[in-house]
């Protein structure tokens, strides 16, 4: 594996990059000012002609995905990625207001957050249960996105049931052995690190014998392996390790905890895949409702009133999943921890953006079961609604089945009791697994 993103050159770096001169008692016009100046001094002068002719969408048509790559050193030295964690960390130690003033200059030209799977799961670990060598040792790379994040959880015999989890981290000395398999490893063939849970005590109950890892993949003992989509892509691995060595300076928090440590990760993927966390991904699967109305009006569609009143349905339910989502940014900014409001906007978004999807190809009509196309193109032949359709039946399963979000929602938000348990109290070793 190679790293995709390297470290931008030291040289370059100490002439061009570094972060902003402000802190937590500059004022709001002087901060605006000075993120301004920065835009102007550093942001290419096409990518602001677009923003100011066509916000996003024009922006795309002048900046390709590999020229973003390679400017956002410049963004992530600045501290503006995560501008209200500590300078310390990457950011700039900002208020929750001042933060907010600079995402209004920053947001007409489009500067999604790369590396969100550190910024959005390993990071909440981190900053929860993580000691302060860690977080300087990892968050700073997270944000400049030199070092790039996946999650190393799932496992063939442990999805949904994540704590009966196999996976095996013996200790030796000051270094812990890991063999075991992991599966749906969005990215994985990207990455550099994986947060990574193991069972270290067959003999507890699941959910006491696991432990939390920081996992470098560059090492002898790990075998990353592609999962391709149905439409072509690669997303999803699965990742063999077969004595991976772990320093013990990468625990985080107890042995034996990692489950209380991995729920700060769980409520961090569920706000991402909602679309609610900090990182910058892109809806998964498809496009949403405003696309759905421009296409309908354009084809003859929007005359139907049956079109009409089903998009109106979808567009209703995307803004009120956006309002959840605000409430648990609000409530992020406020320093409060995810919780199950994390759950709801998952459900919510997963079966509602496969409804929108499905809308999608409706629209476009017969062209959506049949195209031109052979084997050599097929991935690129894929008309974007077919596309998206596919890709979105994943979302009621990725981040957490949409059956296990429901339990959650149940219990944390309802107070219902939980599902009994006939191996409640049980050592992990004595539960039948399959």
């Amino acid at each position: 594996m190679t790293n995709p993103n390297p470290n931008p050159n030291p040289a370059v770096r100490s002439n061009t990059m570094g972060p902003l001169p402000v802190d937590a008692g500059t004022p709001i016009d002087e901060l605006v000012a000075v993120v301004e100046a920065w835009v102007a001094e550093h942001v290419p002068e096409a990518w602001r002609a677009a923003a100011a002719r066509g916000g996003a969408s024009a922006i795309r048509e002048v900046r390709s995905r590999r020229q973003y790559e390679d400017w956002y050193p410049v963004f992530g030295w600045s501290g503006l990625v995560a501008p209200t964690w500590p300078v310390a960390y990457g950011g700039l130690d900002l208020s929750v207001a001042q933060a907010r003033a600079v995402e209004a200059v920053l947001a007409p030209f489009n500067l999604g957050r790369l590396n969100p799977l550190g910024l959005n799961l390993a990071a909440p670990a981190l900053f929860a249960h993580g000691t302060e060598e860690q977080r300087l040792r990892f968050l700073p790379p997270i944000v400049r996105a030199e070092e790039i994040w996946c999650q190393l959880f799932s496992e063939p015999g442990a999805g949904s049931d994540l704590a009966s989890l196999a996976c095996r981290a013996e200790q030796d000395g000051d270094e812990w052995i890991v063999t075991g398999q992991k599966v749906w490893t969005t990215w994985a063939h990207l990455s550099d690190f994986g947060v990574l849970l193991a069972r270290t005590d067959p003999g507890a109950t699941k959910r006491k014998g696991i432990t939390y890892f920081l996992v470098d993949l560059h090492q002898p003992g790990v075998d990353v392996r592609p999962l391709p989509h149905i439409t072509g892509e690669i997303d999803f691995n699965e990742v063999y390790l077969d004595g991976a060595r772990v320093p013990d300076s990468q625990r985080v928090g107890a042995v034996g905890d990692g489950w209380r440590v991995a729920n700060a990760t769980l409520s961090g993927e569920r706000q991402m895949v909602s679309g609610s966390g900090s990182g910058g991904v892109d809806r998964i699967g498809g496009s949403g409702t405003a696309r759905l109305i421009r296409t309908a009006r354009d084809n003859g569609r929007w005359a139907d009133p049956l079109v009409r009143q089903n998009l109106m349905r979808l567009h209703s339910e995307e803004l009120i999943r956006g309002w959840t989502n605000q409430r648990v940014r609000a409530g992020l900014k406020a320093g409060r921890p995810p919780g199950p409001e994390s759950s709801i906007g998952k459900v919510h978004q997963g079966a509602l953006n496969q409804r929108i999807q499905l809308l999608a190809t409706d629209l476009r009509g017969p062209s959506t079961m049949a195209w031109e196309s052979d084997a050599s193109n097929y991935e690129e032949s894929l008309p974007y609604e077919v596309k998206g359709m596919l890709r979105s039946r994943a979302n009621t399963i990725e981040g957490g089945t949409t059956e296990i979000n429901k339990n959650v929602i149940a219990e944390r938000v309802l107070g219902l009791p939980r599902e009994p348990d006939p191996y409640e109290g049980a050592a992990w070793k004595d539960v039948p697994r399959s």
